[in-house]
């Protein structure tokens, strides 16, 4: 029945900002802006030589970041340069696929570092000449698992729909939230690790692709002030615990092997894992705690080093990698994000 037919994915496109920064280059101006206002400077910025990074793309030059601008300014080049992004995304995606905007029947619209009303889909749907019709799901805050969690949503849409074409977009911009003014270790991991991408991918139960075979989340209790954003007059300020790398050792792979049994799965069948690669602490913890094949693993550090921790665009990238490899035939991805959040998506090969 077509009902049990599941979302497939037809493709992944990315798009990336102009400004290349290096991580050194980043280490300089991180000691230039914190320097004589963050206690053990020098002792902290040892964190850019290990976190994994050597490059990553930012919306705006480097002197930008070190002269500053309000929450307004911020959030209005927020705004312009994810609708930019996410239309290269989108329509590279398009044109690979052959498809007009026209054929797209849902979008589900992915982000946590910038706030747009009208939201950024129907701001993609007069760009790309989307149908009047075409329904829209934005979701706000859901961090890093965004990209896992918006990937289930938009599986689920199209699946209930069987023939539709689901187009699922997620864009962070982080370096756009730099808080000059915000002199906690948090901000300077925050500038150590995140950088800026957008990328785009299409579901349908037509598709060829990867079979969305199942999704969903885990949420650690009492873990509200693990990650996320605290509202601050000059924007929004970066939230993050250190025992995030903990966590990662020992609550994610029961949360996985839970998901997975409520599926008639286990770990044991699973023989590729696309993970976000939060840091090089979290993915090692990660790899440690799911047993992952080096390959992946090398994967999902391979990202982290070319762009940086790009949020909830992170593990879309490393999933993108694995679709190119076909070498697998089933595979768990995964990603952490606010709540604290563990999300899940089970994906097998066409049979």
């Amino acid at each position: 029945m077509d009902a049990d037919r599941p979302a497939r994915i037809a493709g992944i496109e990315a798009a990336f900002p102009e400004h290349v920064l290096g991580q050194t280059a980043a280490r300089e101006a991180a000691a230039r802006l914190f320097r004589g206002r963050l206690p053990g400077l020098d002792r902290l910025l040892a964190l850019y030589e290990h976190a994994g990074i050597a490059t990553r793309r930012c919306c705006m030059p480097l002197t930008w970041y070190l002269e500053g601008a309000g929450f307004a300014e911020r959030n209005r080049l927020f705004v312009a340069h994810a609708e930019r992004l996410l239309g290269a995304a989108t329509e590279r995606l398009l044109g690979r696929l052959e498809l007009d905007a026209g054929e797209i029947d849902a979008v589900v619209c992915v982000t946590s570092t910038g706030i747009a009303a009208p939201s950024l889909d129907a701001r993609l749907a007069e760009r790309l000449g989307l149908r009047n019709d075409v329904e829209r799901t934005p979701l706000f805050g859901l961090g890093c698992a965004g990209g896992i969690l918006g990937l289930g949503r938009a599986a689920t849409l199209a699946r209930a729909r069987p023939g539709t074409r689901v187009l699922l977009l997620v864009t962070e911009l982080c370096s756009l939230a730099l808080r000059r003014e915000d002199t906690s270790k948090a901000n300077l991991v925050a500038c150590a690790l995140f950088g800026d991408a957008a990328a785009a991918l299409l579901l349908s139960t037509t598709a060829k692709g990867p079979a969305v075979a199942a999704s969903g989340e885990h949420r650690m209790p009492d873990s509200l002030d693990v990650m996320g954003w605290r509202i601050e007059d000059d924007g929004l300020g970066v939230l993050f615990s250190p025992a995030i790398p903990e966590i990662a050792r020992t609550a994610v792979r029961p949360a996985a092997a839970a998901f997975l049994a409520r599926h008639g799965h286990e770990l044991a069948g699973i023989d590729a894992f696309a993970v976000h690669p939060g840091g090089a602490k979290v993915l090692q913890a990660l790899r440690e705690a799911l047993e992952m094949p080096e390959a992946d693993a090398e994967m999902a550090a391979a990202v982290l080093r070319e762009v940086g921790n790009v949020s909830a665009v992170s593990v879309l990238l490393v999933l993108q990698r694995l679709m190119a490899r076909r070498s697998w035939q089933r595979a768990l991805a995964l990603a952490l994000g606010p709540g604290f959040t563990a999300g899940f998506a089970l994906l097998e090969q066409p049979p």
